[in-house]
C-alpha cells in the first residue's frame, strides 16, 4: 500500500511498553512486585458513586454531548467550592477522560500544520502527541521566551505537575496569562490534580480571580476524577473556561460523537457533590505518600518538588534514571524513568503511591535493605 502513513513510524513508541524487561525481574521478587509505575487507583469506588452508575443504568437514549444540566451545575459549584472559581454552567462540557481531551484539544481547536504549540519541559507525553496528531509543531519549554515570533494558538500549562508535582505559584500563572492573551494564544491548564496538594500546598486554577482577574477569556481547566474519587474506570473529566471555546468544543465534539455515557454522568454528578469521600481517598495518599517518602530519603534518594499530585519525583546520585529502574527493579519494585517526560528528566524517576497499604508497606521494607 502507498500513500500512508500509519502510526507506527509517525508516532514515537508507547513509553511504559518499554519498562516490560524490569518488570520481569520486578515481578520476579519472591515476595511479588510493587507497581509504582503508574499512577492507577487500587481502592474501590465509593458507594453512592456506584449506586449512582446504577441506578442511571436505564439509559437508551443518546447522551447528551453537553452533559446534562445537573451535573454541569455540579462541576461550577465544585469549582466554586472548594477551588473559588466562578463559572457559568453554560461554560463547561464532560468528556470522556482528561487524556482524551490532551490528545485530541489541538485538534479540536484547529490548530494544524504551521502552528506552534507549547507545553511543559517536563510532561506527561499525551501533550506531545496530540500536537503530533494536529500536525503542528511541538515545542517543550517553560520559558516563554523560548518561542520567539512563532504562531502559537495554544499553550499547555499544568499545575500541579506530572510527573514533578511542581504547583506553579500565582505570579507565575498572571505572567503566563498575560503573555498569552497579548500574543492571542489559548491556555489550556491541566488541572487534574488540584485536589491533591501536600505539606499545605494549595494549587490555584488558571479560572481563579487571582489569576486572570476574573475574566476566563481564552482560558481553559481541565478536571478529572479518576484520582479524587477513584473513578479512573469511569473516564470522568470535565473542561471549563472561556464560553466562546466551550461552544465551539461542544459543536466539533457533536459532529464528532464525543459523549460521556448517561450512567457516567450520573456518578460524576454525585462524586461532585460529595467532599467526604475524596477527603478520606485524600488521607490513604497522604499516609502512603509519607511512607514512601521516609523510606526513599533514608536509602539515599533526594526528593524534589512533590508538593501535589500522585507521585514523588526522586533522584539518586549514584544513577541516572534507567539505572535507578534497573536497581529498584531488583528488590521487586517498578517505577518509570524520568525521561519518559522530557530529557530534563534523565537523572530522576517518578514514584507513584497508589498501590494499596499493604505494597507500599512492603516497598519500604525492601527500600530499608537498598544499597
Amino acid at each position: 500500500m502507498t500513500g500512508r502513513r500509519g502510526a507506527v513510524g509517525r508516532l514515537p513508541e508507547f513509553p511504559w511498553d518499554k519498562l516490560a524487561p524490569h518488570k520481569e525481574v520486578a515481578v520476579a521478587h519472591p515476595d511479588g512486585i510493587v507497581d509504582l509505575s503508574v499512577g492507577t487507583p487500587v481502592d474501590p469506588v465509593p458507594e453512592p458513586l456506584r449506586s449512582a452508575l446504577a441506578d442511571g443504568a436505564n439509559a437508551p437514549g443518546y447522551p447528551a454531548t453537553y452533559g446534562t444540566p445537573t451535573l454541569r451545575e455540579a462541576v461550577t459549584n465544585w469549582l466554586a467550592r472548594r477551588h473559588g472559581v466562578e463559572a457559568d454552567p453554560a461554560a463547561t462540557l464532560p468528556t470522556s477522560g482528561s487524556k482524551e481531551l490532551v490528545a485530541w484539544l489541538p485538534t479540536l481547536l484547529g490548530v494544524g500544520p504551521g502552528d506552534t504549540v507549547g507545553y511543559p519541559e517536563l510532561a506527561y507525553p499525551t501533550y506531545d502527541i496530540g500536537i503530533r496528531l494536529a500536525g503542528a509543531t511541538p515545542v517543550a519549554s517553560d520559558s516563554l521566551t523560548s518561542f520567539g515570533p512563532a504562531r502559537v494558538p495554544l499553550l499547555w500549562i499544568n499545575s500541579p505537575g506530572n510527573p514533578t508535582g511542581r504547583v506553579l505559584p500565582v505570579d507565575h500563572l498572571r505572567k503566563i496569562v498575560a503573555w498569552a492573551r497579548e500574543r492571542g494564544t489559548i491556555v489550556a491548564s491541566d488541572e487534574c490534580y488540584i485536589d491533591l496538594g501536600w505539606d499545605g500546598a494549595r494549587p490555584v486554577s488558571v479560572l481563579h480571580p487571582d489569576v486572570c482577574d476574573g475574566s476566563h477569556e481564552g482560558l481553559l481547566a481541565l478536571h478529572s476524577l479518576s484520582k479524587r474519587s477513584n473513578l479512573a474506570g469511569y473516564r470522568a473529566a470535565s473542561v471549563t473556561g472561556d464560553p466562546d471555546l466551550i461552544r465551539e468544543l461542544l459543536l466539533v465534539r457533536k459532529h464528532a460523537g464525543m459523549i460521556m455515557p448517561a450512567p457516567v454522568q450520573a456518578a460524576m454528578r454525585v462524586a461532585l457533590d460529595d467532599d467526604t469521600h475524596a477527603a478520606e481517598q485524600k488521607e490513604r495518599y497522604a499516609a502512603r505518600r509519607e511512607r514512601l517518602r521516609v523510606a526513599l530519603e533514608s536509602a539515599g534518594w533526594t526528593i524534589t518538588h512533590s508538593e501535589a499530585g500522585l507521585y514523588l519525583w526522586a533522584e539518586h546520585p549514584e544513577y541516572d534514571a534507567w539505572e535507578a529502574v534497573a536497581a529498584l527493579a531488583r528488590y521487586g519494585i517498578l517505577v518509570a524513568p524520568g525521561d519518559f517526560y522530557g530529557p530534563a528528566g534523565a537523572r530522576h524517576v517518578r514514584v507513584a503511591f497508589t498501590a494499596t497499604d499493604e505494597r507500599v508497606a512492603a516497598a519500604a521494607k525492601r527500600l530499608a535493605a537498598f544499597g
